[in-house]
């Protein structure tokens, strides 16, 4: 894997960090983007190349993917990684917050997409790994912008999968469960807002329940995710879909076997 080139979005902290981290000492060539350069000082320490990269901006997109096709020929994987998740009662929040959610969690992913796959397909070869979540597969309340991007994001990376494989790309969805990263303070700061209004009591039950989860024993670390990145950029043959933590592969299956009125009624007991 030495020859290969990764182009890895939103490292500034958390699973981006460390899976940039990851495929540097696995031996590929990396690249850590984020919005803000000067937050990744101790990745390029640790060998990664850095780049300034916004995924809702076009500019930065095109002169990512531009400077590591001068300097390598080309992105060999793609982990579209970057993302945040907005929360709130759908009445209360403005398409503003919606449309900013779905230009960073899916719009910048596809671009960045379509701006590498004429290399691969040029190459014969290459990977996407899309950074989705259990919430790609289930959906919670409060949490339909996020949900809404990540159901989105799993199901362009189906139809991708069947369009770009003849070509000798392979289309990888990553789902985790509960991560111990800053997602649930990103999470709780629209659920704060809604906790005085008539949404009052099931925003104050989740913002309790994410506090427990994501502050216990449920959660897994960002390193546990990256080495799934891993095995998933670079295994000769590698699976459509790496569900992370065992959280994840429960309440994905049990959101698979049950009907919706009773996925209903579990989620009504569990956020009174």
């Amino acid at each position: 894997m030495t020859d290969r080139v990764a182009l890895v979005t939103g490292c500034s902290t958390g699973i981006g960090r460390a899976s940039a981290l990851a495929l540097r000492r696995s031996g590929l060539t990396t690249y850590a983007s984020a919005r803000r350069p000067e937050t990744l000082a101790d990745l390029e320490a640790a060998g990664c190349r850095t780049l300034a990269l916004d995924v809702t901006d076009e500019a930065q997109r095109v002169d990512a993917v531009t400077t590591i096709e001068l300097e390598h020929g080309g992105v060999d994987v793609l982990v579209n990684n970057a993302g945040y998740a907005d929360y709130g009662p759908v009445e209360e929040i403005p398409l503003e917050r919606w449309r900013r959610e779905f230009e960073t969690n899916l719009f910048g992913a596809v671009r960045l997409t379509q701006l590498v796959l004429p290399g691969m397909r040029e190459r014969g070869r290459g990977r996407v790994i899309n950074m989705s979540s259990m919430g790609g597969r289930l959906a919670f309340p409060l949490g339909a912008p996020y949900h809404g991007s990540k159901f989105a994001l799993e199901a362009v990376s189906d139809v991708l999968r069947v369009e770009v494989g003849r070509f000798g790309i392979d289309v990888v969805v990553i789902e985790p469960g509960i991560v111990d990263t800053g997602y649930a303070d990103t999470a709780s700061s629209g659920l704060h807002e809604a906790a005085e209004g008539p949404y009052g009591d099931l925003a104050r039950s989740f913002l309790a329940a994410m506090a427990g989860s994501y502050g216990g024993r449920q959660a897994t670390t960002s390193e546990h995710v990256a080495k799934v990145v891993v095995r998933a950029a670079t295994a000769q043959r590698p699976r459509t879909r790496y569900p992370v933590a065992l959280n994840a592969r429960l309440l994905m299956a049990g959101r698979a076997l049950l009907p919706d009125r009773m996925w209903d009624a579990l989620l009504r007991r569990t956020f009174r």
